[in-house]
């Protein structure tokens, strides 16, 4: 056979040297480059399958074909050649192509290379002194030859179009058809196991097959499991990273966008069957008793250690949990994890402590805090956004985004509430903080579902627990903590807006029980609790039908649990945060912009453990839910301009607001999370329709109402005003005073934009502002503090109407409005709720030292 080499491909092996050690991952993976296939405890693991290349390639010690290093003179003379490539104007798209078209040369070669033992193989298997029988050689050497031909078929076909290449060139359909025969690799997958378990037994009854092994292909049986699923398998992995970067460098209205998508998603889906069902052979570890150890569950928790906050990786094996830590390393070396504490399964409990045992103090920041720090990741997301276009920016991204990955790493080291206690029978108990009962619920069902089975106590020597840490870093599944900064440039940064979800019913449950669901969407990498429905009682198919506005905050995921009401008292739990009532049943979805962006609702049902929840869902942009609608309505209350409400019903504050407030102090001043939580839509409709029709039984409909819907339809009231109720007129003088670093002037300017107020907005803000600092007065109990509620009615109160809000500005993006405008207006109703009670006859009595006209 003519060597690839010779076929008229243009040397790059530059360009080859630059794609065959691409490093992919932080973690030092390095493609073919890689470590053979072993845990560093010498027994056979499965290699990860990196199916969502989420970073931007490193160098890494560039090597030849063969793997010989490149000498730093002739590496210095191949940068300059990639440079006047460049400089030439050598596309991109086709820089992919080349260095892929030459890979793909290499691996031709290294599947060549494993056929050549079968040659011989076969050749002797028709005689009288075979070394293996055929069956035997068919298994071990199972589609090798078909992947071969596919390959080298694809090979053949785009070798012509980088020869010739032009704008025109189409190369989406060889992509196409190379992802359509990825079926090959399945088979060759399933028989993985079969192969290995057939060649090792050779490889020992017969050491003619041994010695032929060796001198043919030595790496073949040296090291079965890198060259029989590895380097095939890692192939398509590397295909689809470069099916990434050609879509990147493709037009969206080149004829091979909409193919090389097509090809994305079908290797996308492949690699992602291909991971679940290796999973248990990959992530296995040999004992030195023989028994197979397997990675079941990994993640990223805060323990609570000797009183702070530790963030820790955790790793369920089938028999014990390990908790480790990364420890530091110098650069370019391989990171590494220090074993801080093991725990059997045989021995693990989730008992409640003992009142004589200590339950382990931690600070929680104010809220406050942690919202602020929101704010400012927000900020620096849009400076980076604005320096990405700017001519010299670059440099400044760098130093932008490392400040922003230690702001989100403190941010999810500090959030985290939901205690999560585990106990050894003999010793320690340990203390995780968990952003969400979902996450609790996983962990804890994981590792319940190990104890079903007959367990047996291990204890490991100091040797053994060194061998089980250090394959840690191949075993993980998850490799980077979930900050922005560990993310890819292309990825959806998720969605900023209104998720408008109605829960409709469920079906699957075996026995009657009072059921209800809570909503959870991510926000800054962590999953924050945002809608309940009510309890329905006593049934096997609940029927909420209830819709909920959820606020997302860069989101990519809605996850619903679904909760049986525990009414018994007794069975309360002692730890803070703690919910007894027994989860049924979770599920997770993806919000996909395209999907529910649409102004249809989307219809969807999550399953889980047996139950189905069927809901619906759109939604709704943050440019778009920001604006406010011109009005001139004149009857009813909502969007009716303060002013002609009050003069209508004779009175200084709306009715609604008086009612709404006086219902919120007699029953909801206690309710964790009032204003914050969603309150049912349909319930607040139904109120906005009573108010507005000025409905006799108000009063009635107030006192039966769930106390979110009530707390919800005050929101509304405010933020469907035709204009803010600190007015469009003052709205540029109020950025301007919050702005101000002097306190005394801040202090005139702030006071003479309340004076300069109309009456009936005045009055009703100073009502309002009053009624916040009770609700602020309970945040030990309802968790709401002042930032909290300044976060809430902030922009409902401040944001500019539509032609204000434009005026002058280019908003690029929803994220932008939210990190600077929003910052603002929180700021504003902040300063006056930390501010003395503020009287409505004084304010109009006193006279400022600042008293020019606004």
């Amino acid at each position: 056979m003519e060597p690839l080499s010779t076929r008229g491909l243009p040397r790059l092996s530059w360009i080859d040297t630059l794609y065959s050690n691409f490093n992919y991952n932080t973690d030092g993976y390095e493609g073919d480059g890689a470590e053979d296939g072993k845990s560093q405890d010498g027994s056979e693991t499965m290699p990860f399958i990196d199916e969502s290349p989420t970073m931007s390639p490193q160098l890494c010690a560039p090597r030849g074909p063969d793997g010989e290093t490149v000498s730093p003179t002739l590496w210095c003379m191949l940068v300059c050649i990639q440079h006047v490539y460049i400089e030439k104007g050598l596309e991109m798209k086709k820089l992919v192509l080349s260095g892929f078209l030459a890979s793909e040369e290499i691996y031709i070669n290294q599947l060549e290379a494993l056929l050549l033992p079968m040659r011989p193989l076969k050749a002797t298997a028709t005689t009288s002194q075979p070394v293996l029988t055929i069956q035997q050689i068919e298994t071990i050497f199972y589609k090798i030859q078909d992947i071969f031909e596919i390959h080298k078929e694809f090979y053949d076909a785009l070798l012509p179009n980088i020869q010739q290449w032009d704008e025109k060139v189409t190369v989406g359909h060889l992509f196409q058809k190379l992802a359509s025969q990825l079926g090959v690799y399945k088979a060759f997958v399933d028989n993985y196991k079969v192969a290995l378990e057939t060649a090792e037994k050779c490889s020992q009854a017969n050491s003619q097959f041994q010695k032929i092994s060796e001198v043919c292909c030595l790496e073949l049986f040296s090291s079965l499991s890198t060259a029989l699923l590895y380097k095939p398998i890692d192939r398509v992995t590397r295909s689809t990273l470069v099916l990434h970067d050609l879509l990147k460098h493709t037009p969206k209205d080149h004829p091979d966008f909409p193919l090389l998508q097509d090809a994305l998603r079908i290797s996308q889906n492949f690699l992602s069957s291909i991971n679940e069902e290796i999973d248990p052979r990959r992530t296995a570890v040999t004992t030195p008793k023989g028994e197979a150890r397997q990675l079941v569950k990994d993640g990223f928790l805060v323990e609570v250690s000797e009183g702070s906050r530790k963030l820790r990786h955790v790793f369920l094996f089938t028999d014990l949990l390990l908790c480790a830590k990364m420890k530091k390393t110098a650069v370019g070396r391989h990171q590494q994890y220090e074993c801080k504490w093991y725990i059997p399964l045989a021995d693990l409990t989730f008992q409640t402590l003992d009142d004589s045992d200590s339950c382990p103090h931690v600070q929680m920041l104010p809220e406050h805090e942690i919202e602020e720090m929101k704010i400012k990741i927000s900020v620096i997301k849009s400076e980076i956004q604005k320096e990405k276009k700017a001519p010299k920016g670059q440099s400044r991204v760098e130093r932008l985004r490392k400040k922003m990955n230690e702001q989100e790493s403190w941010l999810l080291l500090h959030s985290p509430t939901i205690p999560f206690r585990i106990h050894n029978k003999h010793g320690k108990s340990y203390q995780f903080l968990l952003s969400s009962d979902y996450e609790r619920s996983e962990w804890r069902e994981s590792i319940q579902k190990l104890q079903k089975k007959d367990l047996q106590a291990c204890v490991l020597s100091s040797v053994e627990l060194q061998v089980l840490t250090s394959s840690c870093f191949k075993l993980r599944t998850v490799h980077n903590i979930p900050v922005t900064s560990n993310k890819d440039d292309e990825e959806t940064p998720g969605l900023y807006g209104f998720l408008h979800v109605i829960v409709h019913s469920a079906k699957g449950f075996k026995e009657s029980a009072n059921l209800y669901c809570t909503l959870e969407v991510d926000s800054y990498g962590y999953f924050v609790s945002k809608a309940k429905t009510r309890v329905f009682r006593d049934t096997t198919e609940p029927q909420w039908n209830e819709e909920f506005e959820i606020e997302l905050e860069g989101s990519q995921c809605l996850r619903i649990l679904c909760y049986e009401k525990c009414y018994d008292k007794s069975k309360l739990n002692k730890d803070d945060n703690e919910i007894v009532d027994k989860i049924m049943g979770k599920g997770q979805v993806q919000l996909d912009p395209q999907t529910v962006q649409s102004k249809n609702w989307h219809m969807d049902v999550i399953e889980m453990n047996g139950i189905k929840v069927e809901f619906s869902m759109k939604f709704t942009s943050r440019d778009l839910s920001l604006k406010r609608t011109p009005s001139k309505k004149q009857s009813g209350v909502f969007g009716v301009k303060i002013n002609v409400v009050t003069k209508r019903e004779r009175s200084k504050v709306p009715y609604i607001v008086r009612q709404c407030i006086e219902e919120v102090e007699k029953r909801g001043i206690d309710e964790v999370g009032i204003y914050r939580i969603s309150g049912v839509a349909t319930d607040i409709q139904a109120l906005k329709t009573a108010f507005d029709t000025n409905t006799k039984d108000i009063l009635v409909m107030l006192s039966d109402m769930d106390i979110n819907a009530i707390a919800g339809t005050l929101k509304l009231y405010f933020r469907e005003l035709p204009e803010p109720l600190l007015t469009d007129r003052l709205y540029p003088a109020f950025m301007e005073g919050i702005a101000l670093s002097d306190p005394a002037a801040k202090e005139n300017c702030m006071m003479h934009l309340l004076r300069s107020l109309p009456d009936p907005n005045l009055i009703t803000f100073l009502t309002l502002l009053e009624h916040l600092k009770r609700v602020a007065e309970k945040e030990p109990i309802n968790k709401m503090s002042l930032h909290n509620l300044a976060t809430v009615f902030g922009p409902t109160l401040l944001r500019p109407s539509e032609s204000e809000s434009t005026k002058g500005q280019h908003i690029t993006s929803a994220s932008d409005i939210w990190s600077h405008d929003v910052m603002a207006q929180v700021q504003v109703l902040l300063y006056y709720l930390q501010h003395p009670p503020i009287s409505f006859a004084e304010l109009k009595r006193n006279t400022l030292y600042f008293s020019t006209d606004v």
